[in-house]
């Protein structure tokens, strides 16, 4: 009798665990209500309205899903979720060589100094620089690759960055 009860459960909490995923999907899917409005040439006040609605909308939902996979199932989701993120993340176990700091720090301030300066280029010489989006999400993808280039020390001299009481340790210098 207990095994059967135990078969129920976890049939019961597999469908609730599905149930949430489906939820997820619909709240990332809804947002491409966002861009369906804008080619529909919906005017910007409304789009506006949608925005807000859907992010006020997605909380809600978020709620729902905690509350229909329960917190074990939640659980479950951010581990496997967090787990496959986290392997990704660059590791600090090995030392990054000269040539390949330096591929990381071009492709790290290439895309911020870009940034930086467009909105000058295009008050002084207008038309100059392409305003192509490919090449605004190529700077994205070139910023976001350059902290897996430069290694996870790099990321944590960037995050001490902003810790008020870090310190420089000139120990590895010579």
């Amino acid at each position: 009798m207990d095994s059967t009860q135990g078969a129920v459960k976890q049939h019961s909490s597999a469908w609730r665990f599905k149930l949430g995923i489906v939820i997820i999907c619909l709240m990332l899917g809804c947002w491409l209500m966002v861009p369906l409005a804008a080619a529909l040439d919906v005017p910007g006040t409304k789009i506006a309205a949608l925005t807000g609605i859907l992010f006020i909308s997605n909380k809600v939902l978020l709620i729902l899903v905690i509350a229909v996979m329960g917190k074990s199932g939640f659980q479950q989701l951010k581990r496997s979720v967090f787990g496959y993120v986290s392997a990704l993340v660059p590791t600090t176990e090995f030392e990054v060589g000269p040539t390949r700091h330096s591929v990381g720090l071009v492709m790290f301030c290439l895309p911020l100094i870009s940034s930086f300066l467009e909105p000058y280029i295009d008050s002084i010489w207008p038309g100059l620089r392409p305003n192509i989006w490919q090449l605004q999400l190529l700077g994205d993808l070139m910023l976001v690759g350059s902290f897996f280039v430069l290694g996870g020390n790099f990321w944590d001299k960037v995050r001490a960055l902003f810790i008020r009481t870090a310190r420089v340790s000139n120990a590895g210098a010579a």
